[in-house]
């Protein structure tokens, strides 16, 4: 990954913000610093969550079915989501990092403790939890090695990262799930502190290579429209092998930052799935 220097600052290259950071800043995602001129991921094998789930928790529904994987997370995120389900460490940089448990683990024990779960049905490892392409070295190093111990990989994200980042990747990825937020660009940038137009580049080039599925957490009064659903279903539909990309609308609770509204009624994520089902052919609800 280049990341040039300008007006004695270095700018990070890893997502749209393109960081410009002094000696010793850290950037908007609380995880990549730069130190002595060089950007470095700060949280590169510093774990704050390592459990043994099943597949469909990911959501993948669609992807070895009925098989559990090693889910491995750290800390940090690129996006500010006031509904954030992990905010405790998606929220949290190298300062509070301390007191969040945390563990380094390379590569190589990560990938060993996945072999070890192979008789408790584990498949591979799953980038999820925070924002694992803020350390996409770790997640590129850590794949790596499980492809070459012929096991699996997935990565559970927010898909907000350039392009150099994906082809890193890709090559040792078998599975993603990527959040799509909402279908508007304003509420991305706005409300999310995201950009919507990276993250469905990030989803379409994906989709060529890996199986893809995608999940929109359903906010009332934020992105629960029903045309809103429907263009992002029809966009869906238009990727590589469109139709057939499970798309899972999950039901939103409060909490963290937004607890201004109730739980989105269980009716309304059928209808909104009925709506999806037009366009898609593997729609799932979930947390109803």
């Amino acid at each position: 990954m280049i990341e040039k220097k300008a007006e004695n600052k270095v700018c990070c290259k890893v997502c749209f913000r393109h960081c410009s950071l002094a000696d010793g800043e850290t950037g908007a995602c609380r995880t990549r610093k730069n130190k002595a001129g060089e950007v470095v991921s700060i949280n590169y094998g510093v774990l704050t969550s390592l459990a043994l789930d099943p597949i469909e928790k990911k959501p993948l529904s669609m992807f070895c079915p009925g098989s559990m994987i090693l889910s491995a997370g750290s800390f940090g995120c690129n996006l500010r989501c006031p509904f954030c389900q992990n905010h405790e460490i998606s929220y949290a940089g190298e300062r509070e990092a301390g007191s969040l448990g945390v563990r380094y683990i390379s590569p190589e024990e990560l990938v060993d403790t996945a072999l070890r779960l192979k008789e408790r049905g584990n498949i591979g490892i799953a980038f999820t939890y925070n924002e694992p392409l803020m350390s996409w070295e770790y997640v590129r190093d850590a794949a790596s090695l499980s492809h070459e111990k012929g096991m699996k990989n997935v990565l559970v994200s927010n898909g907000t990262a350039e392009p150099e980042v994906l082809r890193e990747i890709l090559p040792f990825i078998d599975a993603m799930n990527i959040d799509l937020k909402a279908f508007d660009k304003d509420k991305y940038s706005k409300i999310l502190g995201g950009d919507l137009e990276q993250t469905q580049a990030f989803i379409s080039e994906a989709a060529k290579h890996v199986h893809m599925e995608i999940t929109t957490l359903v906010v009332p009064g934020f992105n629960d429209d029903n045309s809103e659903i429907e263009n992002a279903s029809k966009w869906i539909a238009s990727l590589n092998n469109g139709k057939n990309i499970p798309y899972h609308l999950t039901r939103f609770f409060p909490g963290f930052n937004m607890t201004d509204r109730d739980a989105t009624p269980v009716n309304r994520i059928f209808e909104l799935r009925d709506i999806a089902a037009k366009y898609l052919d593997n729609v799932y609800v979930g947390n109803v």
